[in-house]
């Protein structure tokens, strides 16, 4: 264990066949561990006629109904007396976490202390991969509250030998870089955004600050934003992959997808329709299966848990790391996308045209973006705000031709409505705060459908 190794190295390095074998005994054990211990699965089984004993392996999955988080929410509190996905005694529970409600009522979660330390063994191998490992400072902005993510890297942080500091957030004064010299930042697209202007007004120059890496988490982004971070800050940019429910998915130094740490959690992408697995390489609905070791406990288990996360199987081959688990390419949130004229539209779709690189000697890289419907010519309009740097005028039609080139390339199927005008697209410049989300507090949604 150490920089550019392995943390667990015999289970990250598994061929190929040792590890679907692996994985299929641990998904047995895991269904039937939740048929003993879940007051809502053993329902289930019985409800859907289900032998827990028959499913054994990846394929058997598909014979179980998918789970969403409303089942979640329907089985506690106040819509039940108890929760009925705990599947330990109130005296087993470690912790209890919620998610953060930004998609309705916050979900409960439950976990063990075996919970707590698979979970940071799962961030522990992704920081590893990304060559942190003793001597390190890493300042984690991610919350330390009811989320479990910042907890458990903290976790994962004494079992590597590296230093946390622990600010919760991106607006941390800055003597924690001047004095505390960290040599990471774990953290959101924006938050490094505004943080490099903030250390800029200050006299600190972000390439020269010592930050070696900065590692992103909690939002889905486009490439173009993640390179621009790279020369901004002059280093290394990795993407992260976590949740309340145990994804915790990280990209190595290869950069050639995200890791799925295959023998703590089951991944499969499913169909729109949720019916069947699509092919490796295909866009699909994320569906993943909690995976326990046998003689360990769990705090609450899903099997068939429908994350409402897209995402695409990039490879199951050696990665080039030498690790062999899964690479899958960085998740969408299906909440972030819409649909119009018959095409999908992902909040990332905008992003990736705000941040080319042209357009970043004007913009701040804050955007918005809205859609509405004229009823009278049958049209749709996006209408899409960006920010300055200044107050200054910018140059608006580079900046928006650089905008339509990059957006209809990357969404050619909204090409031909765009060309016969069922589709216009506004494109405006505002000054520093002129945005609508300038206003709103906490993360607000940068695609909004006002229909």
């Amino acid at each position: 264990m150490g920089k550019n190794g392995y943390y667990r190295e015999s289970v990250e390095t598994m061929d190929r066949v040792s590890l679907d074998e692996l994985i299929e005994e641990r998904l047995h054990h895991t269904v039937m561990y939740a048929n003993d211990h879940s007051p809502f699965y053993r329902k289930w089984f019985k409800t859907h006629h289900i032998d827990p004993d028959s499913i054994r392996c990846h394929e058997d999955l598909l014979s179980l109904p998918i789970i969403s988080g409303a089942d979640i929410r329907t089985h506690q509190p106040p819509n039940q007396t108890e929760f009925g996905f705990k599947s330990v005694s109130w005296d087993s529970v470690f912790t209890v976490h919620e998610t953060s409600g930004t998609s309705g009522v916050p979900k409960s979660y439950f976990l063990t202390w075996h919970d707590w330390q698979r979970f940071a063994e799962k961030y522990a191998r992704a920081f590893v991969s990304q060559g942190i490992g003793h001597g390190d400072r890493i300042i984690i902005c991610a919350s330390y509250g009811m989320n479990v993510g910042a907890n458990t890297m903290t976790l994962a942080a004494r079992d590597i030998g590296f230093t946390i500091i622990p600010t919760g957030k991106c607006t941390f004064p800055l003597r924690v870089i001047t004095n505390y010299h960290p040599t990471g930042i774990v953290g959101s697209i924006f938050k490094f955004l505004r943080l490099a202007d903030k250390m800029k007004a200050e006299g600190i120059r972000p390439e020269e600050s010592g930050i070696q890496r900065l590692i992103i988490g909690g939002e889905a982004y486009a490439e173009e934003s993640k390179a621009y971070l790279r020369d901004l800050w002059g280093c290394d940019v990795y993407n992260t992959y976590g949740s309340t429910e145990g994804t915790m998915c990280g990209e190595c130094s290869a950069r050639q997808g995200l890791h799925v740490p295959e023998d703590l959690v089951h991944m499969d992408i499913y169909d729109d329709r949720m019916k069947n697995f699509v092919k490796d390489g295909e866009c699909g609905r994320i569906v993943l299966t909690t995976l326990i070791p046998e003689g360990e406990s769990c705090g609450t288990i899903l099997l068939n848990y429908d994350t409402e996360d897209t995402s695409v199987v990039t490879s199951r081959d050696t990665c080039a790391c030498g690790r062999t688990h899964m690479r899958i390419y960085s998740p969408q949130r299906e909440a972030e996308t819409f649909w119009i004229q018959g095409a999908p539209l992902n909040r990332v779709d905008i992003e990736r045209g705000v941040f080319q690189r042209e357009n970043m000697e004007y913009l701040t890289g804050e955007y918005e973006a809205f859609i509405y419907f004229d009823e009278e010519h049958d049209t749709t309009l996006l209408k899409v705000n960006v920010e300055s740097k200044h107050h200054e005028k910018p140059e608006h039609d580079l900046i928006s031709d650089n905008f339509i080139k990059s957006f209809f390339a990357g969404k050619p199927g909204l090409t031909n409505p765009y060309k016969e005008g069922l589709l216009s697209v506004s494109f405006n410049v505002t000054p520093p705060g002129g945005l609508e989300l300038s206003a709103l507090s906490g993360r607000p949604k940068r695609l909004v459908d006002r229909r």
